[in-house]
């Protein structure tokens, strides 16, 4: 197992802290998060209206500028997430960020890491009964290559129509 980590990226005003659950090998090579070169990561970001343009990995600091930030479940260790074992994840350095940040949304970029995190067996795609203090928390299909028979865009579409209400919401209250 490696010692690595992507950095954080969680500084800024967050609306949204998108979590995977660990870096991939070619993010680790290079150093930048949804690195492969199957990852649907930055057009999915791109496509849903998230960002304003395609960004690549080497970009992936920019994104607090569009109110999102990055971290990953586990931060010691990079590779498929189906080497990956239960005491490689950090779910207490996630909530302690939650706690600290308090993004309205967290969401999970696949499903192995929010079952980590909520603790169940089952999760189900799309927005979570229960939630971290007023974070909404969201599961969404893994836009890595090696997940691409789950793949469905709608559910990150649903995420960013719910990203777009709450954006409203603050302007309105502004």
């Amino acid at each position: 197992m490696d010692e690595f980590a992507l950095p954080d990226v969680i500084e800024g005003d967050l609306i949204l802290l998108i979590c995977g659950s660990a870096a991939s090998r070619r993010s680790a090579e290079t150093g930048n998060y949804y690195a492969g070169p199957r990852n649907r990561f930055w057009s999915t970001l791109f496509e849903i209206g998230l960002t304003p343009y395609r960004l690549e990995p080497k970009d992936f600091a920019k994104l607090p500028k569009f109110g999102i930030g990055l971290t990953d479940l586990a931060k010691k260790y990079s590779g498929s997430d189906s080497r990956l074992r239960i005491e490689d994840d950090d779910p207490s350095s996630l909530l302690a960020n939650i706690n600290r940040i308090r993004p309205p949304v967290l969401a999970f970029n696949g499903k192995r890491a929010a079952k980590s995190f909520l603790e169940t067996e089952r999760v189900s795609y799309g927005r979570q009964k229960c939630g971290v203090g007023d974070t909404v928390i969201y599961v969404l299909p893994s836009t890595s290559g090696a997940a691409a028979r789950y793949w469905d865009i709608r559910y990150w579409h649903e995420l960013a129509n719910l990203i777009r209400q709450i954006q409203a919401r603050s302007t309105d209250a502004d």
